[in-house]
């Protein structure tokens, strides 16, 4: 019996960005669930995703997590409820304590940053002009800061163009922090021009995470055929990897949760593909990624680095610290 030869694998250069995955402020998020659970033992209840992604999500379930979208989805008093990374309205931060709540906020400390800036203009007398996506929740919870009207929502360079403000003398800008660098900066440069008395945050607020993740993509993007990002559809620097991926010369881009999401017959005909992953996606998805593809290649990994990103830690909250947790 003449056995068959295997089939020659294609060759496929995989091109790893870096940064990519985790940031400090997941992390952050993350840690505080879990060391929740341990130290208040199941239910944990967090209100809406933790990070924007599935995996992650329900990783925390099976842990014990209750995910909830709002606070009286809760059924009893006094447990604890940790405020996603996003961060929340100032509302819920009431209404957790009238219900007696443990509240434990993972609001990401650069996103505090933020809301601590809209408040300073605010009590300086300015109207602030929020740049970022509607509905996203950060976004709520940086207009959930202040008074009704305090804050409007510009999203493009279209909508600065034909922004009115009450006062151009009496103005401030501050922003999401996962948008994209050069969308912003067309539409800060927008704003500028028009109102140049405009206030800015003395460091741009885009977080550090989502500028090194753009960074790396625009490197590889016009050196491949296609690009993965790992990350969720409702993850807004997951998506802004993706566009930034085809504005700066890749051909084909999509963001993917997981292998299992792989429509093969858009990268057949292949040599090279780019990978990265939002701020929310863990390491073993982008694992998962290049496994998937070295079944069907004979692959070979290059990392490509726009900065070294290490030794950025945050604290975690109180409630959740070794020695400092109420019991």
């Amino acid at each position: 019996m003449t056995l068959s030869q295997p089939s020659e694998k294609p060759q496929l250069k995989v091109l790893l960005c870096s940064p990519r995955g985790f940031c400090a402020g997941v992390v952050r998020a993350i840690d505080t669930v879990e060391r929740a659970l341990a130290i208040y033992g199941k239910p944990v209840y967090v209100r809406h995703e933790i990070v924007h992604n599935r995996y992650v999500v329900e990783s925390l379930r099976q842990k014990g997590a209750v995910f909830v979208e709002e606070l009286d989805e809760i059924p009893d008093s006094d447990v604890p409820v940790i405020f996603s990374a996003h961060g929340v309205p100032k509302s819920v931060l009431l209404d957790a304590g009238h219900r007696k709540l443990l509240a434990i906020d993972a609001t990401c400390p650069l996103v505090t940053k933020v809301h601590r800036e809209a408040e300073i203009h605010f009590k300086r007398g300015r109207e602030i002009v929020l740049i970022g996506h509607e509905g996203h929740p950060e976004v709520t919870g940086t207009m959930g800061q202040l008074p009704p009207g305090s804050v409007r929502l510009v999203q493009t360079a279209e909508e600065a163009a034909a922004f009115e403000p009450k006062n151009p003398d009496a103005l401030a800008y501050v922003t999401q922090t996962t948008l994209s660098v050069d969308d912003t900066a067309e539409i800060v440069a927008t704003l500028q021009k028009r109102f140049p008395n405009i206030a800015g945050p003395h460091k741009e607020d885009i977080c550090y995470a989502t500028t090194n993740r753009q960074e790396a993509v625009k490197r590889v993007a016009p050196v491949v055929d296609a690009l993965i990002v790992v990350g969720s559809p409702n993850s807004s620097n997951s998506q802004r990897l993706k566009e930034v991926a085809l504005r700066n010369g890749c051909p084909h881009a999509e963001l993917l949760q997981r292998a299992g999401d792989i429509n093969w017959e858009k990268f057949g005909a292949i040599g090279r593909l780019g990978l990265t992953a939002g701020a929310s996606a863990p390491e073993v998805l982008i694992e998962e990624i290049i496994d998937a593809f070295a079944a069907r290649y004979e692959v070979a990994v290059e990392t490509v680095s726009a900065v070294e990103e290490s030794g950025i830690f945050f604290q975690l909250p109180r409630q959740v610290r070794s020695g400092e947790a109420a019991q």
